[in-house]
């Protein structure tokens, strides 16, 4: 099984000298970025869970309705909130989308288990820091979904043939065809494979004047869009099953 999610999040990057880029523009971007991720999958028919940042999530409300109401699953991202700023905007998207809320995914700042099992999630997938370097570290992983504190617990996949993880960085750096193959060896050995992107990477670093890492803004915008496409294309190809998250787990 293939789960595809994303990370719905803006840009946190500075901008070039003399370049000024306000907080609504930055949504504004992520908006844009995001409804071009929705075009690739309703191309291929595909089903996907959004992990969408707490702090912006009110603020989107036609990008939720338009997200949920294509059959997407709509979670949350915990970039550092509160527990009851978690609470009060899940109680807001819920009674919008008159749909439960049922995964939660953290990285660098995380809510203990209980604490969101007490706020109804069902699962947390939590993931960790991807850049330059982050191949080279944690070579071995958990690949199980584990019940702890009452919650499904959904680790990060990792191929056991590269040893690298499926996450944001590594889908933007490696070549199409050798990602396919990660992707193919792995479900031969694993029951699923978790892939997360990150919104942001489909930013128009030429239209956009932000300061980012070169090797941030190879294969990022529309070149994004084109991997993505073909991801896609790769998967119906080979008939693989792709799932949203919480229809997976339960």
């Amino acid at each position: 099984m293939v789960l595809l999610t994303f990370n719905i999040v803006n840009i946190e990057a500075e901008c070039k000298k003399g370049v000024e880029i306000s907080d609504d523009e930055r949504l504004k971007i992520t908006t844009e970025n995001t409804k071009a991720i929705l075009r690739i999958l309703d191309i291929h028919d595909t089903k996907a869970s959004f992990f969408v940042e707490i702090s912006i999530a009110e603020k989107l409300q036609n990008l939720l309705k338009a997200i949920s109401s294509q059959g997407h699953e709509i979670a949350f991202y915990n970039k550092n909130s509160s527990l009851e700023e978690i609470e009060n905007v899940k109680k807001f998207v819920q009674e919008f989308l008159e749909k439960q809320i049922k995964g939660i995914r953290q990285k660098d700042f995380k809510q203990p288990q209980e604490s969101l099992k007490s706020l109804e999630f069902n699962y947390v997938s939590n993931i960790d820091n991807a850049n330059i370097l982050f191949p080279f570290k944690r070579l071995k992983r958990d690949t199980q979904i584990n019940e702890e504190d009452g919650l499904s617990v959904v680790p990060e996949s990792i191929s056991p043939y590269s040893q690298l993880p499926y996450n944001d960085f590594v889908f933007q750096m490696l070549p199409t065809g050798y990602y396919q193959s990660m992707v193919f060896e792995t479900l031969k050995k694993d029951d699923f494979v978790l892939i997360y992107l990150n919104s942001w990477q489909f930013t128009d670093f030429n239209k956009y004047k932000f300061e980012v890492p070169f090797y941030r803004r190879l294969n990022s915008g529309k070149k994004m869009e084109d991997k993505l496409d073909s991801l896609l294309s790769w998967i119906n190809e080979k008939e693989m099953a792709t799932s949203r998250m919480k229809d997976y787990i339960f």
